[in-house]
């Protein structure tokens, strides 16, 4: 682990209680900040006491948008000791986002260390019980003072973390999502393949909608022809017809979901037909109408996975195998949190143990 600088608090917080945990809503004592200016490249790693960011009003993130993060958990399992889930592909997918967004590389190896040297500081907020984790939340943000578009010329990069706690507070629950032919999300060429601030913020109509017509998700579809599913709130869906499992193809409208290709990975594992295909609404409304649509689930680090008990398109619902958890969801959810929490076997070495704290 790199040596960063480090920079404690005088004021620590007091630890919450694992119970009652949500998202986002608490912070851990510390950050990691890193500059970058045009010229001078990425300087000043270091670690700090947990604090505001002072901008300027004219900060151009704040006018043209020019910002990107990642997420991704660290997990305390039974034996005390923390994990990382994949942290080396979201340093890649992180750093693939700054270079669609026209930002300066900032190299993997950097990224990565600033992941262990921040949860290592801060190892003592990563909860205890089971279904609990510590979010990390990579994020770099254009600096610049002044009014104007293009891609700025200095940077700032920090990393914050959160405890939270299990996605499911009563089990793995099915879902009722809306597709969507009047919110478009992504289009090719656009920035659908970056983790980017303006995706989310584009997501907000259309969630607010599905919402509003009683469901919990926005089903996307394609932004050109409207019939392509696409992403599924801030997840990836996947679908199982038949003896074939399904996912919409990485074709620059969707993100490299980390949990996606860890799901592709084990299913292909498993021996099972795995496709990567463009699929359209109507196949999959009329497959559950006739009871082919076997199972259906999004993926994404927050959830791991969530199953979808009804789909809704254009005033028809179809549920999905009885409104239950599907077979292969469950199992897919149940492995995947086994590795990450050191329970289960790592056949692809996804889990990354963070080094104890510095003295």
């Amino acid at each position: 682990m790199a040596d960063f600088p480090i920079t404690r608090t005088s004021q620590p917080k007091p630890k919450p209680a694992d119970e009652g945990l949500a998202f986002g809503k608490l912070l851990t004592d510390h950050m990691f900040l890193m500059d970058y200016t045009e010229g001078k490249g990425w300087h000043a790693p270091r670690i700090v006491p947990y604090g505001p960011i002072s901008m300027d009003p004219a900060t151009t993130v704040l006018h043209y948008g020019q910002a990107i993060f990642d997420g991704l958990k660290a997990f305390r399992g039974a034996d005390g000791r923390v994990r990382l889930f994949r942290a080396q592909r979201h340093a890649e997918r992180f750093a693939r986002s700054a270079k669609i967004m026209c930002m300066p590389e900032l190299p993997v190896d950097l990224i990565r260390e600033s992941f262990d040297a921040l949860v290592s500081v801060d190892q003592d907020w990563v909860p205890r019980a089971p279904g609990t984790s510590l979010y990390l939340r990579p994020t770099i943000i254009a600096t610049d003072v002044m009014l104007g578009v293009h891609p700025a010329h200095s940077y700032l990069y920090f990393l914050i973390l959160s405890p939270v706690g299990s996605y499911y507070k009563e089990g793995v629950k099915p879902v009722r999502i809306l597709a969507s032919d009047t919110h478009v999300r992504a289009v090719k060429g656009g920035l659908g393949e970056a983790k980017t601030a303006a995706n989310y913020a584009a997501s907000l109509a259309g969630q607010r909608d599905a919402e509003a017509a009683g469901y919990t998700q926005v089903l996307y579809l394609d932004g050109v022809q409207r019939k392509y599913l696409d992403e599924v709130g801030t997840m990836n869906i996947m679908l199982r017809i038949g003896d074939e499992v399904i996912t919409p193809p990485l074709a620059g409208t969707i993100l490299d979901g980390v949990t996606r290709n860890s799901a592709l990975t084990l299913m292909r594992d498993w021996g099972l037909r795995v496709t990567e295909r463009p699929i359209t609404i109507d196949e999959v409304m009329q497959a559950g109408r006739d009871g082919r649509l076997q199972e259906m689930w999004g993926t994404g680090t927050a959830a791991v996975v969530s199953p979808v008990g009804t789909l809704g398109y254009r005033g028809e619902d179809v549920t999905i195998n009885g409104g239950r958890t599907g077979e292969l969801t469950q199992k897919l959810y149940d492995t995947i949190t086994g590795i990450q929490y050191g329970r289960g076997n790592d056949p692809h070495n996804w889990t990354s143990l963070v080094p104890a704290p510095r003295g």
